[in-house]
């Protein structure tokens, strides 16, 4: 029974990993390229895509749609073949696809498109294309003008190169001089027409997705780019001159007073005094721990994805490689956040950990699930290719109970068995020490203010660079300057947590998990205190993951500045984008909260040493 469950997991793996070859596909001449078309959508709007076949182009019978992998189906892509019959090497001019009468609500759907400028996307030997649907011209200035004309493309021109017996470059342009009006609701008779032209090129097979990329390659991308890097490196000079004073100058000192036993001296010493109750076990122990273990889990992820990236696995419009990969990456890594989440609570009490194992699954699951379960409904009801099939949905879930969560469950156990030994001082006072008043910028709105800002000024253009990515038509294909930049975020956060943390003990503010509030659940006043409290609480996690704060806030401007609109590009961009920086969170969080423990586990264990 368990080689079964075994083989029917790993059968379940490998239909979600997109398998592609690097072999070329070879034709000879007058051989049939397959083609098909995939979605039409505007140009402004890249989630709200309808399926090709939804407008009153050309249409096969039957329409018979490919067979996609897990990866294309959440990438929105839906392939079925065409009439258009584009062999290799063959010249054509005026070749007729279909004879059609549109009928005035075929007219109106047509105008509506042509207004809303969409586009539509093809695929020639996996090779995308695109092309508009049709234009607008406004004659107004004309004595008897009517105002707008609207005019549907009806003859596209394909370009094709080739080197040898393989196809190289394609693409695609409707031609002006061929339209139909369409500002009338009237019955319109349409012939639908292309032509296609082959021209040799020297450029190699390997090369041929290079094209696709050239976008990001411009100079002013680069000069941007080199703007990030000074920038950043700046920024990190200048905390590590900081830090480098901070310890070779005040924590060297503070060592020094307290070695010396000057009572005058030792007034000014006052994270010292803390020393019995900053290793206190915080309050509400397993959401901490959960907490960390998703941050240390996605953590994990983001690194694998470089890796992968560095091996050249992501190429541009590589269907479904990406998506794929990142639900992968993460039902792998489930057993990270099941030991991390697990050793970590079981390090400071022998029960509990079985509900942060629990909490370590929904606490980054249950808000992102919750977000795709709404917006698939609003996917369904606008009819959109983002809608996932209900079978896709089914296997999401399989895959996830059957393998995710006997990982995560596995990491629990493994984490509770074979926890390392608390590093720490065991010894705690009875009752925590009283904390004195503290000036405002030494409070946690002004820490996670400033923890947030540096770090975010460092990586503002390239997080713009990647909104374009996700949310335009940007090819982002350099990863060694994503990670540069994630490193550079990656340090930033880490001196200013380390930093903000000393400030913190030396006022004797031993809270640096979190300050401490009863937690009541009564009615939605409650409610709204409680995740307040919590975002006050956890001051470790905020300072290192508010970074993300000042992510979503970017993600409103972005918003401002392009042309989206519409209800369902709204909800998806703030949806998705608000999931993408509450992942950041908690991997920054995490990032900073380990550094501060690593931080005042050093600088007590030198007082115990002493």
């Amino acid at each position: 029974m368990g080689i079964l469950k075994s083989i029917f997991v790993t059968s379940l793996l490998f239909l979600l990993l997109p398998i592609t070859l690097d072999s070329a596909t070879t034709y000879n001449v007058g051989d049939r390229v397959p083609l098909f078309v995939n979605k039409v959508g505007p140009l402004h709007n890249p989630s709200e895509t309808y399926e090709y076949y939804k407008m009153a182009f050309c249409r096969p019978d039957p329409v018979i749609e490919k067979k996609e992998s897990f990866g294309e189906v959440l990438g929105g892509d839906r392939l079925a073949n065409a009439l258009y019959d584009l062999r290799f090497a063959m010249n054509k001019t005026g070749a007729v696809v279909c004879q059609q009468k549109l009928t005035k609500s075929d007219v109106a759907k047509f105008r509506d498109a042509i207004t809303n400028d969409f586009y539509y996307q093809m695929y020639y030997d996996d090779l995308p294309l695109w092309a508009y649907i049709g234009k607008v011209e406004d004659e107004s200035w004309k004595v008897d003008g009517k105002g707008q004309k609207y005019f549907l493309f009806t003859h596209v021109q394909f370009d094709a190169r080739y080197n040898g017996d393989q196809v190289i470059e394609i693409h695609a342009f409707s031609e002006p001089s061929h339209v139909v009006d369409v500002t009338e609701d009237v019955d319109v008779k349409v012939e639908f027409t292309y032509s296609i032209s082959w021209n040799r090129t020297s450029m190699p097979y390997k090369n041929r997705m290079e094209i696709y990329s050239r976008a990001s390659l411009l100079p002013i991308l680069h000069q941007s780019h080199w703007f990030s890097f000074v920038n950043s490196i700046l920024i990190v000079i200048l905390l590590m001159g900081l830090l480098t004073l901070l310890f070779l100058r005040h924590l060297k000192n503070d060592l020094r007073k307290w070695s010396i036993g000057d009572e005058d001296e030792e007034k000014e010493v006052g994270w010292k005094y803390i020393h019995g109750d900053v290793f206190r076990c915080p309050a509400n122990l397993p959401l901490f721990s959960a907490v960390l273990g998703c941050g240390t889990q996605l953590l994990i992820m983001i690194s694998i994805l470089f890796i992968l990236a560095f091996l050249g696995i992501f190429q541009p419009y590589s269907r479904g490689a990406l998506s794929s990969f990142i639900f992968i990456a993460y039902v792998l890594t489930s057993a990270i956040a099941g030991y991390r989440s697990a050793s970590f609570c079981s390090q400071y009490a022998e029960t509990g950990w079985e509900k942060g194992l629990l909490l370590a699954g929904i606490v980054f699951l249950g808000p992102f699930l919750f977000t795709s379960f709404v917006l698939n409904i609003l996917a369904t009801y606008f009819g959109v290719t983002a809608a996932l099939p209900l079978g896709t949905i089914c296997l999401i879930v399989l895959v996830y109970l059957l393998v995710s969560v006997p990982l995560l469950a596995l990491g629990g156990v493994f984490g509770h068995r074979y926890k390392p030994d608390l590093q720490s001082s065991p010894i705690t006072k009875k009752f925590p020490r009283e904390i004195p008043p503290l000036a405002w910028y030494r409070k946690t709105p002004a820490q996670v203010f400033l923890a947030g800002l540096l770090p975010f000024s460092a990586i503002v253009l390239e997080l713009h660079h990647f909104y374009a990515t996700i949310w335009g038509y940007k090819v982002y294909n350099s990863p060694g300057i994503l990670f540069f930049t994630f490193t550079i975020l990656v340090l930033i956060t880490v001196m200013l947590s380390v930093g903000l943390t000393y400030f913190q003990l030396a006022v004797e503010d031993h809270e640096w998990w979190w300050r401490s509030w009863p937690l009541r659940m009564l009615n939605i006043i409650d409610v709204i205190t409680y995740w307040f409290n919590c975002c006050h609480k956890f001051r470790s996690i905020m300072r290192g993951g508010s970074t993300a704060i000042f992510m979503f806030c970017y993600s409103i401007y972005f918003y401002l500045q392009s042309n989206m609109s519409g209800v369902l590009q709204i909800a998806f961009f703030f949806g998705y984008s608000a999931c993408i920086c509450y992942a950041f969170f908690l991997v920054l969080g995490t990032i900073g909260f380990q550094a501060s423990l690593l931080f005042i586990r050093r600088i007590y264990h030198a007082i115990k040493s002493e």
